[in-house]
């Protein structure tokens, strides 16, 4: 049944191949992508084919090692070096149970290669940084700056720098002939000139490529992005005593104003928010030996573990409420506690002199009552220190300016530093770990009151103390100095006890003084499970109320005594010691409370409690009555009352607050069983058998649960395990009856116990419940199954660790806790691997229990009495169970119960075992691991390992969790995506134990209900992502490349041997075999390649799906896939097993099709070569059938397959399945850059590794298109692994865009619902902190590649550079694997018929890649390549298309120009050669010499960064090979090589000067220019020029020149195409062009006699043709356009258009008639454009050179100022000649050079307005016309006689000057010559005249303005008849008119300035009236004014204007119809 979905999917694949491939994949393939074929039975294949078969390193391959599998014993770390362990004989089972537990090695089943699988060895950046050293630093052209010579050779001649060549004229050759003869040409390559067989040539180049290549191209590429490592893991940590941050404190000293009796210190920790004490008591003692002397009758010698003065504290929630208290206590005395302390108070140290007296008595005193009461203490004083303020105060460096001095927090000083104090609140704001340590002095102590000492008291008190304004800081202190020091504590401190006072390692020498570590009592609960074995109870007497007892009982001390009987003599020595005294004491007191008769207590009494706790363990208090005065006949201490607490009741510990009864007298005998409540007979009681002494206990212990749902079931457990019946449980007694039901009921409240408990016991719940699995109880002869009930009870047990560790999980899920379990803890019972007789187990280091030749044998059976799991044949412990029941008992396994159970589960368990699927699935497989390991079963076929029942159960349950896995996948997507990757896991595990056949079988199935539930889905992208997970899991298992049977048939016969005679080949290009299906079945995903590589063809199928076009989620689902490859092919690169080349060979062999594959996407890959449409650049050129003969093969139809998918056919549709493979019907979801990259990296190691013979058998078969596409490929990866320079990594730093595709692929995520939300927060508090929780998380996030640079923007210098050194080697190695390739590929083409069109295709790639930036390694390879190919295939570059050699020439010379001597050898040599070849083959060169010239032409124009001299060194060097080349001595070769080599040079002479005028742009334009005209006869060159210019004109913005450029160009083309045919469509040569500009006929200089056409490289480039004229018409009308110049746009196309209508290229007509409406749209709305501003510039001085004396007109952009140019040219001169050397010459008068300074430059700037004759003036009628083609330029100059500028009216002259241009502006230059220049100079009156007429014209102007403007009108008119104007027409008319001039010459003027004041007037007149009609009636009064004023000049002027010339009236003469003529004005003519 194939789906719709397929056949779509099918179809749109075939389509996309070519036609060949898909003819193939009808037939061979057979099975469509989404389908997973059958995979081969492993196991049978392996048989079939013994390992021998394969040649040495192969042999490793075929089969897992034989030692893959071993049992570790790993000795449990004892952080003590004594072990802790009871040594008392006698313990109860449970205590055994615990002990055993606690002492036992780990047992850990080890996969002895996993370490090399990816999950287990990640490829992170670290790892990448430590491969990448060594690398050697590839040397590239960009990095090379421009200063530095790079080899020795080329700084040998200082002198050679182009300073010479200055002087020299462009025609002279003679001086530059000296210069090239006389340089050092770069060293020669050797065996150049000989001739040798291609072939050699091939295999020389070969091996000198294979030499020093790095072994793995990915370590140089960025390490795989960690976000998708799914398949990561962590061995656990091996369980570990649990520790908060931990504290160091040391007591330095404590000294008093006083010194007269000891004084002892408890330190503790208090959480006052949670109002709780959190760690035990630590006591220390500070006194001097004098004053310890005083105790000496009652100490005898102390033990040095009570002599410690300092201990480390463990805070597990740091808090700011924690306080440090210090309770300080001193010997009993007479008097309360006020009394004692009064003298501490008052005394002060200062006056001992005059106390001394005083002191005298107290020590008296003091001595007597040490002596007596020594044994008793008494509350004297406490102080607290805030432990936040230290930790945050030490945090800040230097608060004070000695870091280590003293800091004080004490009150006093508290008190000054203010309320600021105050900490922020919440956990996080403290860590007590890595502050810096602080030494404290703590002066003030407050005095102990007697009513206060409780713990609640203290808590008042220190929440009082946090107030600024506390209550104690008014009490009087007692002062004194205790000098303290708090710092974290290090790592692994020495001489260390713990708190049981064991010595911790390193204890280097017993006699030091210890450190106590102090156990924590936490705020809150800690899940952690117990280690070692501890049993601790802590007594705490709170408070007594004797106040109803009669007699004297005031002085109340409680005395604690642990009694193991009722004998006074069985009091235990287990209450361990305060402070200098013994380490363990059979009894302790409480300190004393003076006269008090209910006194409180704050005592602590610490316990260790015995192994075996039995029914008449008790604690015994008695209650003394202490007398502190000596009076005689009074006892010291008289007994005043008994009570007792016994330990155990129903087998458990009692703890917990109690109330008690006190007894008067002595207990009776046997009370110890009782509880005092129970009232006694004939006992009498204080206060009437009232409770009043209260007393807490609490135990810490590891043996005794103290909850009661575990006791009970550890109870019960161990009943039966010791077969004690009756037994009693509580109140009722057990019999065997009714134990199994106690059982069950106790298994199923097994989920009532609380969490800290189980989590602490939980390794020892877990082994209880598995044993009750695997060793079902007798009860009363029966076997009770228990199975179910146990496996129930686990589910919950690992459900509710899981809940109370929910932090501490990794990012899998996975509690650390449980796995630790499983990986260290878990053993199959009765199994242990040790030896009979109770010998010590054999640890070898770790102990290795494989199969090793020499283990002894008695290891394996290990107790023999108790192995029977694994071997049911062995005896069973000797019982009364007889044989039958032993052999059931024994066949028991915990793996198959377990899958059993799991199977048969119902819903509510099942639910909690699919929460933590992962802890049974590893469960399961160590339990396996273990059964094959200790019953040595490794020996065993696969298949016979494990029954078939089992089998069967795992297959039910991997389908049943996968089912779960798709069911869940939208309702939970997290726990979904848990259960997915633990089944996986689970499956990768099974591949190392079982049938992998049949695991096979197993993942085929689940593959199946993927792709079911995939049609339905609603987001089937969740699926996918979920099954590409799943994939990527399994294939990370570490024997991968094993489990795809590398080494088997599919693989093809050795050697291709194409037959050369055999011509009838159907479907390949080239070999002329038939294609072999063998070969193609290894490179497309084909069904046997998918058959036999199973996991890898899971791979790259789901590559392949997720590349296909329809494919949803893409850009998220390309990521993974292509990151799935990647971290596979890293592992592979990182794998020592394959170092071998030929065994990479084999691994590569698996990643075949991931070649075609690409091939296929080549369309929707990234483009890293920017430009339009060429990503199938080659595959196109070479596509000839591209709609090919579609459906001849075994294709379905379109329309069928449409019906088939269930679609109408919409109209159009068909076009677009049926469409080729380059159209974009299939382009689909292009991959972001990041991922191209990815996948081309892929690609290249695939390439780089495949065996080379089988890649040319590949190449050998594939279709032209195809073969195209796979260069398309190969150019790709040039274009995106292109070095970018170290610049480039300074610049950005590195790829930032990848943090935003990230985030896109997040999003993508997110709204595809892939990601649970859980993951995501997960996810998110990694991103927080550096590295998450340290403890949790599963592998450290290491900041990735690009990570890093994207987020840290400051990388160091060394970073970059280390960045920029991988770079450059990943660059040349991928540019080395694709020329290998393209070798490969010629190689395979040499005998096709198509040869031309591949070489062609190859040769692009070639030259491209010389063409990017490459390190000097590589081109040295690639030319060599590049000098092969054309010596074996000239007729590429000489015969065909002049492209490849222009190209070629323009890289050999950029390369000849290198500043690295290596590159520049290389490329001559190249150059020779091209040279030579073209010689060769027809006796002349001059394609080459043509194109050389050209490109060097063109290299020139356009390299900025043009080093010539280098170029110069590279020319000598190809004149030195013509010279020593023996075999062309006698042809004119030589000669035509130095022509060639004097012409490249000159051309370089001129560089160096446009290299100089870089700066001056018009300069360079000019030097550009002048190098253009030079090349008038070689129209190629002069074209290149020309694009030259219009190139630097586009970059500086002058477009109308940039388009006259082209214009010129295309003239010449015209020209040139005109000479070849008589085209009616083409232009005429340059006459069409005289529309556009009169310049361009410059261009038709080239003749007949220049050009004969046909002549060989000439006129040969791509622009000489019509469609080369097609495209620089389009650019000119393109330019115009840009420069506003829209009127030349229509010229341009008028030209165009017949062309194109020749060719009926109707869209590109379409396009310019479109163009042209918008540009006669834009004339009409734009008609003042701003065209430029034209400027006279005169150069003067020595100075200039060329230049002096030369007059220019600039062309400025539009609206320059006159100052602006002014400026620009100073600057840039002063800048050229030094300071003070330019000036500007201010006037526009003629320049005397007499009387110039000729050391200065001087420069002269006018402003010149174009000028026309009356008559142009006709025909330029737009502005547009007035500003284009403009050779006359006007500038007027005012004088007067005198030399001033102006000056009176009557002798104001005027110097009007007409500069004529060699070119009409705008030209190809923006600053052209003045060629002819005349002046007329007016007299005054003529210039009155001027004047009038320009008034009168204004008037006039204003007048008729439409629509009118008033405000413009007023103004002229004001102008005109204002009384006020200064020169106005009044006082012109009074100084020319009023009287009759002498000389008759100037009647004729002073008639006409009398015509223009008459036309004034009238012209006034009508601006009133026009005036008149405007104004408002606002301004009537003005008008009248106006009107009064013109009344008055009309007055003023009437005489003037009314007298008549005499001569007038006379006839007129000859002379004076003459004096109007031009002639009769003073004229010069220069």
């Amino acid at each position: 049944r194939t789906v719709a979905a397929e056949v779509r999917k099918q179809v749109s694949r075939e389509r996309s191949g070519s036609p060949h491939s898909s003819r193939r994949c009808s037939s061979s393939l057979g099975v469509p992508l989404a389908e997973v074929v059958e995979p081969l039975d492993f196991e049978d294949v392996l048989l079939s084919r013994p390992p021998d078969v394969e040649p040495g390193p192969l042999r490793d391959l075929v089969e897992f090692p034989a030692d893959d599998l071993e049992l570790l014993l790993q000795p449990r770390e004892c952080r003590t070096t004594e072990p802790g362990i009871p040594e008392d004989g006698k313990m109860d089972a449970q205590v055994r149970a615990a002990v055993e537990m606690y002492t036992e090695d780990w047992i850990i089943a080890h996969r002895r290669y996993q370490h090399l699988s990816a999950a287990y060895n990640p490829i992170t950046t670290e790892t990448q940084r430590e491969r990448q050293k060594g690398l050697t630093r590839q040397v590239f052209e960009q990095d090379a700056s421009g200063d530095e010579r790079s080899g020795p050779e080329d700084s040998d001649d200082p002198r050679h720098s182009s300073g010479s060549l200055d002087d020299t004229p462009r025609s002279s050759g003679a001086s530059g002939i000296f210069d090239l003869r006389n340089l050092a040409a770069d060293s020669l390559l050797p065996s150049l000139l000989e001739r040798v067989a291609p072939e050699d040539v091939d295999r020389r180049n070969e091996a000198l490529r294979r030499q020093h290549r790095p072994r793995a191209l990915l370590a140089l590429y960025p390490a795989p992005d960690e976000d998708e490592a799914v398949e990561r893991c962590n061995r656990p940590e091996p369980p570990r005593e649990h520790f908060g941050q931990r504290i160091l404190v040391k007591c330095l000293s404590l000294k008093f104003e006083i010194e007269i009796e000891p004084i002892f210190g408890i330190l503790a920790l208090y959480d006052v928010r949670e109002k709780k004490k959190i760690s035990e008591n630590f006591y220390f003692d500070l006194n001097s030996d004098s004053m310890k002397g005083l105790l000496r009758a009652h100490v005898t010698h102390p033990a040095i573990s009570t002599l410690a003065r300092s201990a480390i504290f463990s805070v597990t929630y740091p808090s700011p409420d924690i306080f440090l208290v210090i309770k300080l206590e001193k010997v009993l005395q007479q008097g309360d506690i006020s009394e004692c302390c009064e003298p501490y108070m008052v005394m002060k140290e200062a006056d001992t002199a005059k106390n001394k007296e005083k002191l005298e008595k107290l020590r008296l005193a003091a001595e007597q009552f040490c002596t007596r009461l020594g044994r008793y203490r008494m509350p004297f004083a406490w102080t607290a220190v805030h432990l936040a303020n230290i930790v945050s105060s030490a945090g800040q460096p230097d608060r004070d300016s000695d870091s280590e001095g003293e800091r004080r927090p004490a009150w006093t000083d508290r008190r000054r530093r203010g309320p600021q104090d105050r900490t922020s609140s919440g956990d996080d704001a403290c860590s007590f770990s890595g502050f810096r340590p602080a030494t404290l002095t703590v002066t003030n102590f407050f005095k102990q009151e007697a009513e206060r000492l409780s713990d609640e008291d203290l808590f008042k008190f220190l929440a009082d103390m946090r107030r600024p304004t506390s209550l104690l800081r008014r009490l009087r202190p007692v002062t004194a100095q205790l000098k303290i020091d708090i710092s974290p504590a290090p790592e692994n401190p020495h001489f260390c006890l713990s708190p049981e006072l064991l010595h911790v390692k390193p204890y280097p020498d017993p006699r030091g003084r210890p450190t106590k570590e102090i156990l924590e009592f936490p705020a809150r609960e800690v899940y952690a499970p117990h280690t070692s074995y501890r049993s601790l109870l802590y007594v705490y007497p709170h408070s007594l109320n004797f106040s109803s007892r009669q007699g004297s009982v005031r002085n109340l001390a409680v005395r604690v005594q642990y009694m193991a009987g009722e004998d006074p003599s069985q009091a235990l020595p287990v209450i361990f010691g305060k402070s200098s005294c013994s380490e363990f004491t059979r009894e302790a007191f409480t300190p004393v409370v003076y006269h008090n008769k209910s006194p409180e207590f704050y005592e602590e009494f610490k316990l260790r409690l015995p192994a075996c706790v039995t029914e008449n363990h008790h604690l015994l208090f008695t209650f003394y009555h202490v007398s502190c005065q000596p009076r005689p006949g009074t006892a010291l201490e008289t007994p005043v009352g008994f009570t007792w607490i016994p330990l155990l009741q129903h087998g458990r510990l009692r703890t917990g607050p109690f109330c008690l009864p006190v007894s008067v007298d002595q207990p009776p005998p046997s009370y110890s069983v009782l509880t005092p409540d129970v009232a006694l007979p004939g006992m009498r009681w204080v206060d009437g058998h009232k409770g009043v002494f209260s007393v807490e206990l609490t135990a810490v212990s590891s043996v005794h649960p103290q909850d009661p749902h575990l006791d009970k079931f550890f109870t019960l457990v161990h009943v039966l395990e010791e077969g004690a019946f009756p037994f009693r449980l509580k109140d009722a007694v057990l019999s065997e009856g009714t134990v199994e039901q106690e059982l069950r009921a106790s298994l199923a409240a097994l989920r009532l116990a609380s969490p800290e408990p189980l989590v602490a016991f939980s390794h020892h719940v877990l082994d209880k419940l598995v044993r009750l699995v695997v060793r079902p109880p007798v009860i009363g002869g029966q076997i009770v199954n228990l199975g179910r009930g146990a496996f129930e009870a686990m589910a919950h047990v690992v459900s509710l660790v899981h809940r109370s560790l929910e932090g501490a999980q990794d990012t899998r899920g996975h509690c650390p806790l449980l796995a630790a379990y499983v990986y260290y803890a878990f053993r199959l019972p009765g199994t242990e691997p040790s030896l009979p007789g109770g010998a010590p187990p054999v640890t070898v280091q770790p102990a290795t229990l494989a199969r090793g030749p020499g283990r002894p044998a008695s290891l394996y059976l290990a107790r023999s009495k108790s192995i029977s799991s694994s071997n049911p044949d062995l005896a069973v412990a000797p019982g009364s169970v007889d044989d039958e029941v032993s052999r059931i008992l024994a066949s028991k396994l915990l793996h198959e119960e377990l899958a059993l159970q799991w199977v048969v589960s119902g819903s509510a368990v099942r639910e909690a075992v699919l929460q933590h699927a992962w802890f049974f699935f590893q469960l399961m497989v160590k339990s396996m691991t273990l059964h094959l390991l200790l019953g040595q079963k490794l020996d065993t076929p696969r298949k016979l390992r494990f029954p078939g029942r089992f089998l069967d159960d795992i297959a039910a349950l991997v389908g049943s969790v996968g089912l779960e896995v798709i069911t869940r996948v939208h309702k939970d997507a997290e726990l979904a995506e848990r259960l997915n990757a633990s089944l996986a896991f689970f499956l990768s595990d099974l591949l190392s134990l079982v049938d992998r056949g049949f695991v096979f079988s197993l993942v085929r199935a689940l593959y199946k209900q993927v792709a079911t539930r995939l049609q339905s889905a609603p987001n089937p992208a969740v699926l996918l992502t979920l099954r590409m997970d799943f994939t990527r899991i399994l294939c990370s298992h570490e024997h991968y490349v094993t489990l795809n049977l590398p080494c088997c048939p599919l693989s093809p016969p050795a050697s291709p041997s194409p037959s050369v005679s055999s011509t009838t080949s159907q479907s390949s290009t080239f070999s002329s075999q038939a294609p072999d299906p063998k070969v193609i079945s290894m490179f497309e995903l084909s069904g046997p390649f998918r058959q036999q590589h199973f996991l890898a063809g899971l791979l790259l199928t789901e590559l392949a799906l997720a590349m296909e076009p329809e494919a949803e989620g893409a850009s998220l689902l390309h990521k993974k896939a292509i990151c799935a490859v990647h971290s596979l092919l890293c592992s592979h690169d990182a794998d020592p097993r394959y170092a071998e080349a030929t065994v990479k060979a084999r691994v590569a062999e698996l990643y075949l099709p991931l070649l075609s594959l690409a091939r296929d996407t080549l369309p929707r890959l990234h483009d890293f070569a920017e430009g339009p449409g060429q990503r199938s650049r080659l595959a196109s050129m070479l596509d000839s059938d591209t709609e090919g003969e579609g459906d001849a093969g075994g294709t379905i139809n379109p329309s069928v397959a449409m019906a088939i998918a269930g679609g109408p056919l919409a109209p159009g549709s068909l076009a677009s399945i049926s469409q080729g493979p380059v159209t974009a019907a299939r382009s689909g979801y292009a991959l972001s850059a990041e991922s191209s990259r990815t996948l081309l990296v892929c690609v290249l190691w695939v390439l780089k590794n495949a065996e080379p013979a089988l890649l040319q058998r590949w190449a050998a078969d594939l279709t032209l298109p195809q073969l195209g596409r796979v260069l398309d490929l190969l150019y790709l990866c040039l274009a995106a692994f292109e070095y970018k320079g170290k610049k480039a990594f300074e610049r950005i730093n590195s790829l930032t865009f990848k943090k935003s595709l990230d985030m896109k692929a997040r999003l993508e995520e997110a709204i595809l619902g892939t990601i649970g939300a859980r993951q995501e927060m997960v996810r998110r508090s990694r991103e927080r902190s550096p590295f998450g929780n340290q403890e949790n998380v599963r592998w450290r996030k290491s900041v990735t590649h690009w990570r890093q640079t994207s987020d840290r923007v400051d990388k160091t210098k060394d970073e970059m550079e280390h960045e920029a050194l991988v770079d450059g080697n990943l660059a040349t190695e991928a540019s080395l694997v694709v020329l290998d390739t393209l070798e490969i590929i010629v190689q395979t083409v040499m005998l096709s018929e198509a040869r031309e069109s591949i070489l062609g295709a190859v040769l692009k790639v070639v030259l491209y890649s010389l063409g990017s930036a490459q390190s000097a390694l590589f081109l040295q390879h690639g030319l060599a390549t590049q000098r092969a190919l054309v010596s074996k295939f000239p007729e590429l570059l000489f015969e065909e298309d002049t492209e490849l050699c222009a190209d070629l020439c323009l890289r050999l010379l950029r390369h000849c120009g290198s500043r690295i001597s290596a590159i520049r050898t290389h490329a001559s040599a190249s150059l020779y050669l091209l040279m030579r070849q073209n010689f060769e083959i027809g006796n002349n060169f001059a394609r080459v010499k043509m194109q050389v010239t050209m490109s060097l032409s063109s290299l020139v124009g356009t390299t900025q960064n043009f080093s010539e001299e280098h170029l110069r060194r590279s020319l000598k060097t190809i004149l030195t090979y013509a010279e020593e080349d023996v075999g062309l001595r006698d042809s004119t070769f030589a000669e035509q090589v130095q022509d060639l080599m004097f012409n490249l040079h000159m051309i370089l002479t001129d560089t160096v000067k446009m290299k100089e005028h870089q700066e001056d742009p018009e300069m360079l334009i000019d030097l550009m220019y002048r190098i253009a005209r030079g090349y008038q006869g070689s129209p190629d060159l002069r074209l290149t020029w020309l694009q030259n210019m219009a190139g630097k004109h586009a970059e500086l913005g002058n477009h109308a020149e940039a388009a006259q450029c082209t214009v010129h160009a295309a003239a010449l083309v015209a020209e040139y195409l005109a000479l070849l045919e008589d085209s009616r469509h083409l232009p005429v040569g340059c006459v069409s062009f005289q529309n556009i500009s009169s310049n361009v006929l410059e261009e038709s200089a080239i003749s007949d006699d220049i050009l004969s056409p046909d002549e060989e490289g000439f006129c040969s480039g791509k622009h000489f043709t019509e469609m080369g004229l097609v495209g620089l018409l389009e650019q000119a009308a393109v330019y115009f356009t840009m420069g506003g110049l829209y009127e030349a746009v229509n010229e341009v196309y008028k030209t165009l258009i017949p062309i194109l209508e020749a060719h009926r290229d109707y869209k590109k007509l379409a396009a310019v008639h479109g163009k042209l409406q918008e540009a006669f749209t834009k004339i009409m709305h734009q008609p003042q454009r701003v065209f430029g501003t034209y400027f006279r510039v005169g150069f003067y001085g020595a100075r200039f050179g060329d230049l002096d004396e030369q007059e220019f007109v600039y062309k400025e952009p539009s609206i320059t100022k006159l100052a602006e140019i002014s400026h620009r040219l100073e600057e840039f001169y002063t800048e050229r000649f030094g300071e003070d050397v330019v000036e500007i010459i201010k006037d526009s008068n003629p320049v005397d050079k007499t009387k110039l300074d000729p050391q200065k430059a001087y420069i002269q700037i006018t402003y010149v307005e174009p000028h026309f004759d009356t008559y142009e003036l006709k025909d330029r009628v737009t502005y547009f016309d007035r500003n284009y083609g403009l050779r006359t330029f006007l500038f007027c100059t005012p004088f007067t006689p005198d030399g001033r500028a102006h000056g009176e009216l009557p002798e104001q002259h005027k110097r009007k000057t007409l500069l004529s241009t060699a070119h009409a502006f705008p030209y190809i230059k923006t600053r052209i010559r003045v060629c002819h220049r005349e002046e007329t100079v007016l007299t005054p009156v003529e210039v009155a005249i001027e004047d009038m007429q320009k008034k009168t014209r204004e008037l006039a102007f204003a007048t008729e303005q439409d629509p009118p403007d008033a405000k413009m009108l007023q103004m002229v008119l004001q102008g005109s008849v204002g009384p006020t104007v200064n020169q106005g027409p009044l006082e012109v008319a009074q100084v020319f008119l009023a009287e009759i001039p002498e000389d008759p010459k100037l009647f004729r003027h002073h008639n006409k300035l009398r015509l223009c004041f008459k036309d004034f007037c009238k012209k006034c007149e009508d601006a009133l009236r026009k005036n008149k009609a405007l104004i408002g009636p606002d301004q009537k009064e003005y008008h009248r004014e106006l009107e009064r004023n013109y009344s008055r000049l009309r007055e003023a002027l009437q005489p003037l204007l009314t007298q008549r010339l005499p001569q007038l009236l006379a006839p007129n003469t000859a002379g004076l119809r003459n004096s109007l003529n031009r002639a009769s004005f003073r004229k010069t003519d220069l």
